[in-house]
């Protein structure tokens, strides 16, 4: 009985513990705009902005490789097939002004449709022929939306479609300054709102696909996807699910960038695009959702906080010694280096993957001692 007791009195403490960490999260998610604005300007709030769009880019790109384990390098494809259906259908372009609650399941739709284009032929790829496949797709969306300018005007080529119209929800402008009870909000502060509502969506869907049948077929086929057939797993449409469910998470980030920016252009969506939001999965780690968030965080902050390095060097020697731009990069990359080194399974790895890695690494290391004891 009074086992009982305190196992209860644990679980409502851990309850309780729980609920007061996501009220405080909640309160600093609200407040950190306000925040980032007075210690570091209005620069650092935009650049939040784009942290939330990127975190939505990698959450959706974690399903395909994370979850389902099928190595996809030309995710921004889709990014740029759901900002160019908002740019083309919200500007003067083609004289269409559509309303953002229209645009954006529209580019989500869209862009799942193409991800089961894409994910329909290379069904029996893995590794890297997939990596290479998906790579060739990426390229040709970016090639496409370069070349149609002619004979027929659809994407404006390489100068972009400008004068997107800002993202409206009936007659709120999030790119206008609204007042609140006395508290003055800029468009970026509206726009981090809008994003941050829309990631928590994202994070809650993904929550539920983790932990749902679904999920658990695509952690099987990326595990071993003959033993999943063999299980009774149809491997073919969950495959086609995977590439559908991540397709539509880049699809409504790109529709949120093309209103957020105001204009797009093919420079937008290259190949590193594509790199640098894997690189955030495996940066956090790959499969888990706070990982990934973490990773998405990094790689676009960090970049831009060491944009610093050349006043740093004009204080300091009284000249710029290294140019600031090769330098950012070249540090950047060493800490991408030592990260994948010391930790190789990310910086918030998920329990299974931790345990993957640490039983590759015992295995590996007796071997390499009853090899170096037969050579005794």
């Amino acid at each position: 009985m009074f086992s009982l007791h305190s196992r209860w009195q644990k679980l409502r403490h851990d309850r309780r513990a729980a609920w007061t960490a996501f009220i405080l999260l909640g309160v600093v998610l609200a407040v950190l705009p306000f925040l980032v604005s007075a210690g570091l300007g209005r620069t650092w709030v935009r650049i939040l902005d784009f942290t939330l769009l990127y975190i939505l880019l990698a959450l959706g790109l974690n399903i395909v490789v994370g979850y389902a384990g099928l190595l996809d390098l030309g995710y921004v494809a889709f990014y740029a097939v759901g900002a160019y259906l908002y740019a083309l259908l919200a500007s003067p372009h083609f004289g269409l002004h559509l309303p953002f609650w229209v645009l954006l399941p529209a580019g989500a739709a869209l862009a799942g449709l193409f991800g089961v284009l894409l994910g329909a032929p290379t069904l029996r790829l893995r590794g890297d022929y997939l990596a290479i496949v998906t790579l060739g797709f990426g390229e040709i969306i970016r090639i496409f939306l370069n070349n149609l300018n002619a004979p027929i005007n659809i994407t404006n080529g390489p100068q972009g479609v400008n004068l997107i119209d800002p993202i409206a929800l009936g007659g709120f402008s999030f790119s206008r300054t609204h007042q609140l009870f006395g508290i003055s909000f800029p468009g970026i502060y509206n726009y981090y709102y809008l994003f941050l509502a829309l990631a928590l969506l994202v994070v809650f869907i993904s929550l539920r696909l983790q932990n749902s049948r679904i999920g658990r077929a695509w952690v099987a086929i990326r595990e071993d996807e003959v033993a999943a057939a063999a299980m009774g797993i149809d491997t073919r449409n969950i495959k086609l699910l995977a590439f559908a469910v991540g397709a539509s998470f880049g699809g409504v980030s790109g529709g949120l960038f093309a209103g957020f920016q105001g204009f797009v252009s093919p420079e937008s969506f290259n190949l590193m695009e594509s790199i640098m939001i894997l690189c955030m999965i495996v940066l956090g780690g790959m499969g888990n959702i706070p990982g990934v968030i973490l990773g998405a965080m990094l790689l676009t902050t960090l970049p831009e906080a060491l944009r610093y390095i050349g006043p740093l060097q004009d204080y300091l020697f009284g000249h710029i010694l290294v140019d600031p731009a090769d330098l950012r990069m070249l540090l950047f990359g060493l800490a991408l280096v030592l990260i994948m080194i010391f930790r190789p399974a990310g910086l918030l790895p998920s329990v299974q993957r931790r345990q993957e890695l640490g039983a590759a690494s015992s295995v590996l290391a007796q071997e390499q001692s009853s090899l170096y004891d037969t050579q005794r």
